[in-house]
């Protein structure tokens, strides 16, 4: 086929069969099975159903209780790659006086939960939150410093169930060591132990461990040590 030249030639140059080679287009790439995966992310609709679970907070601070719903979105479903991941939370009261900002609470962590990637950071933000009035205990001892920081670790709970979260494996040792202290202190102590609502027994003189929030800090030969994560102020 001939081809017409209307400007006049400046340079040649004579390629060569290698780079003929090179500049042949490459066949496409095989798809890749783990491209097929999908994640969470803001595009994908929400479907007609949703699995989810619903928790009860009973606080002191207010009057009624709330109910705290998370819905899930099954990702992959019926492959070895099934994902369970939040998509949005509902939160209902009798309660008018929070009403605003739980509305604004609900919107703002359904919105991160669709966003998709790492939203485990709620979990500490929302546990970082302290009411001004003070906070208050839950059944079986634990410490709240407010309404959100007991959203927050209903939220942690749910992210556990899961598989999202993961608690911290705790070591032989560490599980000796607090058993071998309970030991020690229900051997000198003669008190009757108080029955938490989760199955564990603390003293009731016991006081608040700054670790896990949870009233089981009593002193063992001078020093004071929680019964239950094994936390100890000497070390």
């Amino acid at each position: 086929m001939a081809v017409r030249i209307d400007q006049k030639i400046t340079g040649y140059a004579v390629v060569t069969p290698e780079e003929t080679r090179q500049a042949a287009p490459t066949a496409a790439p095989l798809p890749d099975a783990a491209n097929d995966i999908v994640q969470m992310h803001e595009r994908i609709e929400r479907p007609d159903v949703l699995v989810g679970n619903t928790y009860k907070i009973k606080s002191p601070m207010v009057e009624h209780a709330f109910y705290v719903t998370i819905n899930d979105i099954v990702l992959n479903p019926g492959t070895e790659h099934e994902l369970r991941r939040p998509f949005e939370v509902f939160i209902n009261s009798k309660s008018m006086e929070h009403f605003q900002w739980i509305v604004a609470l609900t919107r703002i962590m359904s919105a991160v939960f669709r966003k998709g990637g790492d939203v485990t950071f709620l979990v500490e933000e929302m546990k970082a939150v302290f009411d001004p009035r003070g906070g208050y205990y839950k059944i079986g001892g634990a410490y709240m410093p407010s309404l959100v920081a007991e959203l927050g670790s209903i939220v942690e709970h749910h992210l556990k169930s899961i598989g999202l979260l993961h608690d911290p494996e705790m070591s032989a040792a560490q599980r000796a060591l607090i058993a071998e202290k309970r030991r020690e202190y229900e051997a000198r102590e003669s008190e009757e132990l108080a029955i938490t609502g989760d199955g564990a027994s603390f003293p009731p003189s016991a006081s608040m461990c700054e670790k896990c929030f949870t009233k089981a800090l009593v002193f063992l030969d001078g020093c004071a040590t929680c019964l239950n994560c094994g936390y100890s102020k000497c070390g």
